[in-house]
């Protein structure tokens, strides 16, 4: 039960990082900029305050090559979503995470068999599809922002390195993207806006939906298989969506419906191939 409930919150709060800077950049004054600096500064302070109470030490883990990747996914994920609807946005960012990770590991030697690679065209076609030109088509600009954010989360994925405490890592990894941001918000200066509302809605996405929503994932991982984990993150766009259209009031369109279809179901049929495989 405590693992169930963890996933459900960290599946909530990788959904709500969409939807809180959508709708601060989409109905506060806040620049793109500002949000990612405040955003990043609130999840180091959580991240430090938790590993500081569980651990009772100050966070030392982590490296700048992740931090630089953290911090290009965090500015770019903001830049995209000042057009990007919620919805449209996390899909982009989902496929283009699972295209960087399995794309590497091809690269690295990995083979997939017939029925992963027909999954991976599907998820492909259906990123394609949603980009193709037309009434519904979301901006070429942003959708290679958030394409980008997607690539630099992948890499920033990647670099994990295995029996390496992940709270305390990811902790360290925002303290280094935090002079990045700095020196970004510096240079942006002059078109700085800031508000209160848009304020508030970084630093709930820093220190909740990112600082403690990874915490949480983290706890949760330690009861899932990487099958299940790897399963579960398909329904982060889906509460997206969900969301968009709740709160947000996003329409939902049938191109979105339908390359959510195709890129989920198809990193489905990819992730189980996988596990398949293995356990035979």
């Amino acid at each position: 039960m405590r693992t169930l409930v963890a996933t459900v919150v960290a599946m909530l709060a990788f959904a709500g990082n969409s939807l809180l800077c959508r709708v601060a950049l989409r109905d506060t004054a806040i620049d793109p900029v500002s949000f990612t600096t405040l955003r990043i500064a609130a999840g180091a302070l959580a991240l430090w305050a938790i590993v500081r109470w569980r651990d009772g030490r100050v966070p030392v883990a982590g490296s700048w090559g992740s931090g630089a990747a953290l911090f290009a996914y965090a500015a770019l994920f903001s830049l995209a979503y000042v057009s990007l609807g919620a919805a449209t946005g996390a899909l982009l960012l989902f496929g283009a995470v699972q295209a960087t990770m399995i794309g590497t590991g091809l690269a690295r030697g990995d083979r997939l068999r017939p029925l992963q690679w027909a999954g991976f065209a599907c998820a492909l076609g259906g990123l394609l599809a949603l980009l193709a030109p037309g009434l519904e088509a979301p901006s070429l600009p942003a959708a290679a922002a958030m394409l980008g954010a997607g690539a630099a989360w992948g890499v920033y994925s990647l670099r994990a390195r295995r029996g390496e405490d992940p709270t305390a890592a990811t902790a360290g990894n925002f303290a280094r993207a935090l002079p990045l941001a700095l020196v970004a918000g510096g240079l942006a200066l002059p078109w700085a806006s800031i508000d209160a509302a848009g304020t508030g809605w970084a630093i709930a996405s820093g220190a909740l939906t990112s600082g403690v929503g990874y915490s949480v994932w983290y706890a949760a991982l330690r009861g899932l298989s990487p099958t299940v984990a790897a399963t579960v993150q398909l329904s982060v766009p889906a509460i997206a969506a969900a969301g968009a259209v709740v709160w947000l009031g996003e329409a939902a369109s049938l191109r979105l419906v339908g390359a959510s279809a195709a890129v989920l179901g198809g990193i489905a049929v990819v992730v189980l191939a996988r596990a398949q495989v293995r356990s035979s």
